[in-house]
């Protein structure tokens, strides 16, 4: 396959309001989004290219060699960006405030060579880990803001139910830890704005759609991204606490996740058509 053709869907890159999908390596994305005949080596630089964001899940089983993160970020064009899902031995331990070995290892275990590719870092919850004000708080305050004086961002994603109340989002709020809308019929809806920029989880996409989500859903999402992006609230979403006012602009992370997973590069690049339509 000549070189060229792996840029020849590239789209003008918007650093507000990032669309993608978790991983690249995935049997049969080979059938309805890699060309015939790309290599499987190529498939990186291939979606890279298509899209302006992949979520990584494979770091949350294990933290990569340094030099596995350098050669991601040098696969993939300026503007990309990856998020990173920590990993699961963190925060599935018995005290989230007794993580600091852990953080501290992943993070500083090569982390700074993905440069300006390197995004929000995700650190998911499991369901059976139920809200702990003070547990969390002393969690939060591990994580670093900087790596090699360079700002850090953070996400949180909660599974279990009693996250959904207004001390968890004033405790995320003072703390600036944005959290995971994730749009999952089994997880907490949680759209509060609690940090600085919105990411967002997509998990319904469906078998029998092309683009995964319908059309109208997701012009629907593209107005979501955008309230977000100008700084507003998405008040028609689940909220535990009252909608914050109109703020600054924020960036934007939305995936597509899981579900019918062979329809998500689809979705995403539908999702991202729209919203950079202005």
């Amino acid at each position: 396959m000549p070189t060229d053709d792996l840029f020849s869907r590239a789209s003008p890159r918007s650093d507000r309001i990032r669309v993608g999908i978790g991983g690249w390596n995935y049997a049969p994305w080979r059938k309805n989004f890699y060309p015939d005949g790309l290599p499987q080596r190529r498939e990186l630089e291939y979606a890279s290219r298509h899209l302006r964001a992949i979520e990584i899940n494979g770091t949350y089983y294990g933290a990569q060699k340094p030099e596995t993160y350098k050669r991601w970020a040098a696969e993939t064009p300026e503007g990309f960006v990856f998020s990173l899902k920590a990993p699961r031995y963190v925060t599935e331990g018995k005290r989230l405030a007794a993580t600091g070995k852990g953080i501290h290892g992943f993070v500083h275990g090569g982390l700074a060579e993905m440069g300006d590719r390197l995004g929000p870092i995700l650190w998911q919850l499991p369901p059976s880990r139920p809200f702990d004000a003070d547990d969390l708080a002393a969690f939060l305050d591990l994580l670093p803001r900087e790596l090699d004086g360079t700002p850090l961002r953070h996400v949180l994603e909660v599974r279990h139910r009693s996250f959904v109340s207004e001390a968890y989002v004033a405790l995320a709020r003072e703390h600036r830890i944005p959290t995971v809308y994730t749009d999952s019929p089994d997880y907490p809806n949680l759209a509060d704005l609690t940090g600085d920029f919105a990411y967002a989880r997509l998990m319904r996409s469906a078998d029998d759609i092309p683009t995964g989500y319908a059309a109208d859903a997701l012009d629907t999402w593209t107005d979501r991204a955008r309230q977000w992006s100008n700084g507003e609230d998405c008040e028609a979403l689940p909220h535990a606490a009252a909608p914050l006012a109109k703020g600054k602009p924020r960036d934007v992370f939305v995936y597509f996740i899981s579900a019918a997973k062979h329809r998500n590069p689809a979705a995403a690049m539908a999702l991202q058509e729209r919203v950079d339509r202005g």
